[in-house]
């Protein structure tokens, strides 16, 4: 089954939703700033708010529809939904939690339905217990099963694993697409972290302001930015207005001057003329950084520069270089400390051609 979904909804004088798109079988990100509109969209797909028009729908089956009056109520629609908080009841056992959507079935059902569930999400070992006293991941997991325990035909997940770490993220969602293997269902996951992008989904849809900036794979849309938005957001920390100075057509590369300074970067061909106006984007961790002057590399981009900072940020090490420009940089600690890295230091970082990526917008 396939979601279709075109609406429109004014919120405020300042913001309204106003997105299409489809979502096939498997996990669809939907991915953008906090204020974007992922959790808007996410509540009119289950019937909590109600747009001002448009149309939803499942497979052949109308959810939702401005012009022929259709609005199926919440509990009608078959769709599970995950908050970010999770909602279980924590005077209830896990078992008791995962069976309340099933309380009009049969008991002999629901208990097969609970035990199946429970398999998938390998919490069969957990269900006389209550919430309190289980873990993080856990909780995660019962809050899945309960979504899923009533076969939706759509789930929607807003955060529910962004405090977990990314080993225990993985774990579920493999969880997750192995019972979506025998199920079929789209899964829509609403994240604001560019790493849960790739980890989590086969597809993207880049909400910026209301509006679909973006869909595709992680790979298209998020490796490869077209606009200064989405590489803002896919967590390219470096991002320069430039000039075009030279074209090499055989090579496929231009020569573009970044502007208000006097350097210069190598970067993949488009068909920006000389003299024109681009902007460049550069992930922070593209960039390689040397304590004393290269040579004999393949890399066309080599700048010369001093060490502005140098600070701790969890796993990573931050470098910013003035090398005419401010440029961002990430490095391993070991790789800090095995260079001997200090403030005022002379440096010269290595950038790729290819990994400068042009893209268009405002900041």
């Amino acid at each position: 089954m396939t979601l279709s979904i075109d609406i429109r909804k004014r919120l405020s004088s300042q913001f309204a939703l106003d997105v299409a798109f489809t979502a096939v079988p498997g996990v669809t990100n939907l991915f953008g700033a906090s204020g974007s509109g992922k959790t808007t969209v996410l509540r009119c797909l289950a019937g909590l708010l109600r747009p001002d028009a448009g149309h939803v729908s499942i497979g052949d089956r109308l959810l939702f529809d401005s012009t022929a009056s259709v609005d199926i109520p919440v509990q009608q629609r078959n769709v599970g939904y995950v908050f970010q908080q999770l909602a279980l009841f924590p005077h209830l056992s896990i078992e008791q939690n995962i069976a309340y959507a099933l309380h009009r079935r049969p008991r002999d059902e629901q208990r097969q339905r609970v035990n199946d569930i429970a398999g998938s999400f390998h919490i069969q070992h957990l269900l006389d217990r209550m919430p309190g006293q289980v873990s993080g991941g856990e909780r995660q997991r019962a809050a899945l099963a309960r979504a899923l325990v009533s076969d939706p035909s759509l789930l929607l997940l807003d955060e529910p694993l962004s405090a977990l770490d990314h080993a225990i993220q993985a774990r579920i969602m493999e969880d997750l697409r192995a019972w979506n293997e025998a199920h079929r269902i789209p899964v829509l996951y609403v994240t604001h972290s560019h790493r849960e992008v790739f980890g989590l989904g086969e597809r993207v849809v880049v909400l910026e302001r209301g509006r679909v900036l973006a869909t595709g794979s992680p790979h298209e849309v998020l490796d490869h930015p077209s606009h200064v938005v989405l590489a803002n957001l896919a967590g390219f920390e470096n991002v320069f207005d430039a000039t075009v100075t030279d074209r090499h057509e055989q090579a496929g590369t231009m020569q573009c001057r970044l502007d208000d300074s006097n350097t210069d970067l190598e970067v993949p061909l488009t068909d920006a003329s000389v003299g024109a106006a681009v902007r460049l984007a550069i992930r922070a961790g593209d960039i390689l950084i040397a304590n004393q002057e290269p040579r004999g590399l393949s890399a066309r981009n080599v700048l010369h520069g001093r060490l502005a900072d140098l600070t701790r940020q969890g796993p990573t090490v931050v470098a910013k270089v003035d090398a005419g420009v401010r440029l961002m940089v990430h490095l391993t600690p070991r790789g800090a400390e095995s260079l001997g890295l200090r403030r005022g230091n002379h440096v010269w970082l290595i950038i790729k051609t290819y990994s400068c990526r042009i893209v268009v917008g405002g900041s």
